[in-house]
């Protein structure tokens, strides 16, 4: 499975931006009422791997904030290096500084980037065993929180497998549900849709209709704002929209709550950010914007009951239980333009899935059961249990 970052919007801005004016222009700041949030946390402590595009450390917003990570595209870079811009984005978004009143300030300023670069110049990636690799090494090393603003039509066992690996070793995962003017399917991209993942779609400026060029389906979690955003890339800034933007809204969410809370479980900050968002179209969870739009201030004050497991991961056995063997190899993705004439930070458009992989959540097909044994007592009970086993095992998925 190929896949692609979910909403480079970005083009540079037609004049220069300088960093009080950007601080200025950072609208979702407001909508989301972050500075009421910083009066309870501001993320210090926590860890939020970008798996993206690698991240400009250099950059004035992001410097300090960037913690040695790993390129999987080119063997000599640790992920501090970005060559499209868009993991620069991202990463400020979620923890910008905030010490030097100028530039983006992320939601999360006190948290730290853990950059692991998956994306290759041309803001694609060809299988999705790369983005496995790099779920298990951000788990590894230290990340509380991981963003993937990326995607594709197909599923992947092997991130599947990866993702289960991060459930299970009490990581929250945010993903974008994809931009649907670079996107060949009209539903949510995969692993957004994986059972756990905090899937998450993109609002209009005005904080209250669903952004028009954001997928979004039933496994829509919350949203975030998406469009007429100010990022920062390598070397300046740019006018940015795509679900690859909203992300990192919740990810910089979570990490305020893990670092308010540090014993507290990834399903109860899951629970945290879904039962405090804030409701929009009709009322109650809906699949246009899933619980609403996320609320900071609201995760980090309200009071909910304890919670024993992440409510959006309710399988039993999941991951590798409801996934077949790995794709052979990945198809490809490739970038395309925005439509709206802005471009796109990080919208590509997957490729097609070259390999066997069962879709998530679909159950391995048992196998089948051959008799060519002389009809030994021994042999039919084994085999009669192994069968039960199996049905079990795929009528719990």
């Amino acid at each position: 499975m190929g896949g692609s970052a979910a909403g480079l919007g970005g083009t540079a801005v037609a004049a220069p931006v300088i960093g009080d004016s950007v601080r200025a222009e950072q609208w979702h700041l407001k909508t989301l009422n972050v500075a009421g949030a910083w009066t309870y946390s501001m993320g210090e402590g926590v860890t939020v791997a970008v798996i993206d595009s690698g991240v400009d450390a250099d950059h004035v917003d992001l410097q300090g904030q960037v913690l040695k990570g790993l390129d999987l595209v080119d063997p000599e870079g640790d992920g501090d290096t970005d060559l499209v811009g868009h993991g620069t984005t991202v990463s400020a978004i979620i923890a910008g500084r905030s010490d030097d009143n100028a530039g983006v300030v992320g939601i999360a300023p006190k948290a730290k980037i853990l950059p692991v670069r998956v994306l290759d110049r041309e803001n694609r990636y060809d299988d999705a065993m790369i983005v496995a690799k790099a779920v298990r090494w951000a788990v590894d090393n230290g990340a509380r929180v991981i963003n993937l603003s990326l995607g594709g039509n197909g599923s992947s066992a092997a991130l599947a497998a990866a993702l289960d690996y991060a459930f299970a070793k009490d990581v929250v995962v945010v993903a974008c549900t994809g931009n649907a003017s670079t996107s060949t399917s009209t539903g949510v991209w995969y692993p957004a849709r994986e059972p756990g993942v905090i899937a998450v779609a993109g609002m209009e400026k005005d904080g209250t209709d669903l952004w028009s060029g954001s997928i979004t389906g039933k496994e829509t979690v919350v949203t975030a704002p998406a469009t007429q955003l100010v990022g920062a890339r390598p070397d300046g800034y740019w006018r940015v929209q795509g679900t690859s933007f909203a992300a990192p809204m919740v990810s910089a969410t979570a990490a305020l709550i893990r670092s308010r809370w540090p014993t507290m479980p990834a399903g109860e900050v899951v629970n945290r950010i879904l039962r405090t968002a804030k409701d929009r179209g009709v009322p109650g969870r809906d699949d246009e914007y899933g619980y609403g739009m996320v609320d900071p201030t609201g995760a980090l004050t309200a009071e909910l009951p304890t919670v024993v497991q992440n409510p959006l991961d309710t399988t039993a056995s999941p991951g590798v239980a409801r996934i077949g063997s790995a794709p052979a190899s990945g198809g490809q993705a490739q970038s395309a333009p925005d439509t709206t004439g802005k471009g796109t930070v990080g919208a590509l458009v997957p490729g097609t899935n070259a390999g066997s992989a069962i879709p998530g959540g679909q159950a391995e097909a048992p196998a089948e059961t051959h008799t060519w044994w002389p009809a030994a007592a021994l042999f039919l009970l084994s085999t009669l249990a192994a069968l039960l086993t199996v049905r079990r095992f795929a009528g719990a998925t």
